[in-house]
């Protein structure tokens, strides 16, 4: 992709942070957040994923469209025991889905904690979601589980599939 660089998420792309995840919020059930946020709401969040270390947040940054693209790993429970368990999650502007971003923000979110404490990788994704799915399993995330209609959005009951991996693969 050469008009798109990935890097590391600042302040200044919040906004557009937002703007992804709410089109996911009104649009589709693949995030169980049934509001939209304003940039200011989502400032937790940002901080929460941008530690540097375990918890990173990346853009992918197109030179002639802006942000299109985010990946992060964040606090998976709070209990001290999950400390090295991380979650993940990428999303891209729905004008840039089946471009790659997703492949390339996860190489490069997995190159930049790959010198982490951090020991399993989850990721929970409502189903269906093929895409995501197929993403996922590029990675080396295997399947562990599906929790049955835990999510009802869209006055429908939705499934989550969770799936994990190792850090470091052997």
């Amino acid at each position: 992709m050469q008009n798109v660089i990935v890097r590391k998420a600042s302040l200044n792309d919040l906004s557009s942070l937002t703007e992804i995840q709410n089109h996911y919020i009104l649009n589709t059930h693949i995030t169980f957040d049934i509001r939209q946020f304003s940039p200011e709401e989502r400032r937790p969040w940002f901080n929460d994923h941008s530690d540097g270390r375990r918890y990173q947040l990346l853009v992918a940054d197109d030179v002639l469209l802006g942000v299109v693209g985010y990946a992060c790993t964040g606090r998976f429970r709070l209990k001290e025991a999950y400390e090295t368990t991380v979650e993940i999650s990428v999303a891209c502007r729905p004008d840039s889905t089946g471009r790659g971003i997703g492949r390339i923000l996860y190489a490069a979110l997995f190159e930049a904690i790959a010198d982490q404490d951090i020991h399993r990788i989850v990721a929970g994704i409502a189903q269906p979601n093929a895409a995501s799915n197929a993403l996922h399993r590029r990675f080396g995330f295997k399947p562990v589980g599906t929790f049955t209609q835990v999510g009802r959005k869209f006055e429908k009951y939705w499934d989550v599939l969770w799936m994990g991996r190792p850090l470091k693969m052997s």
